[in-house]
């Protein structure tokens, strides 16, 4: 691991402690978890938005669409 020194406002280190306190964990863990659910959220937007990019480019026709809308039509019971 590496060490890296990050500037916060105080209201956001105290949150920070008070969260890791609660979760009885350490600063650097809290935190350590927080930007990798962070970068996750990051990572999700940028393929939605590549895939929206990709439909934009080339969207559905209706009769695939329908097509579908009868696959995933629930039975009668």
């Amino acid at each position: 691991m590496e060490t890296v020194q990050v500037v916060l406002d105080r209201n956001l280190l105290e949150a920070t402690d008070r969260a890791a306190r609660l979760l009885k964990q350490n600063r650097s863990a809290l935190v350590r978890e927080a930007l990798r659910a962070y970068l996750r959220k990051v990572e999700i937007r940028a393929q939605e938005e590549q895939e929206r990019a990709a439909y934009a480019r080339s969207p559905q026709d209706m009769e695939e669409v329908r097509f579908w809308e009868g696959e995933t039509a629930w039975p009668v019971e």
